[in-house]
């Protein structure tokens, strides 16, 4: 059950998973890639910008609130919305696949309906 203020699709520190904050872990989730690339590549930049790779994790880590429990109801909608936030074109193209399958399946049952197949059908039941 998500609380009014949590949205599956804004990006949170996961202290539960946190080395130090939890930054490099909602990023990881976030994207839906593993903790170890994640705080790979912030060691990487710790090397190669120093000054502002420590005040951007530590401004992350006092302005990200930490994730809330309960912000997905269960393990397809946290997929759902992880699929949702790395590639939000495929997610738009998969509902419009879907509404398609939908529309052609509706169209195939009104043909079915006002053919005369069908009126020759219901009339033999009610003989």
């Amino acid at each position: 059950m998500t609380t009014s203020s949590a949205s599956p699709n804004r990006l949170y520190r996961d202290p539960d998973n946190a080395v130090l904050m939890g930054v490099c872990a909602g990023i990881a989730d976030y994207f839906g890639i593993a903790r170890w690339v994640v705080r790979l590549g912030m060691v990487i930049l710790l090397f190669t910008f120093h000054f502002f790779t420590i005040v951007g994790y530590f401004a992350l880590g006092f302005i990200l609130q930490p994730k809330p429990a309960g912000l997905y109801a269960n393990p397809d909608e946290e997929e759902f919305w992880r699929r949702t936030r790395v590639d939000p074109r495929r997610s738009v193209a998969d509902v419009q696949g879907k509404y398609r399958d939908i529309e052609r399946r509706i169209r195939d049952a009104e043909a079915f309906v006002t053919s005369s197949e069908f009126k020759l059908r219901r009339d033999f039941r009610k003989l």
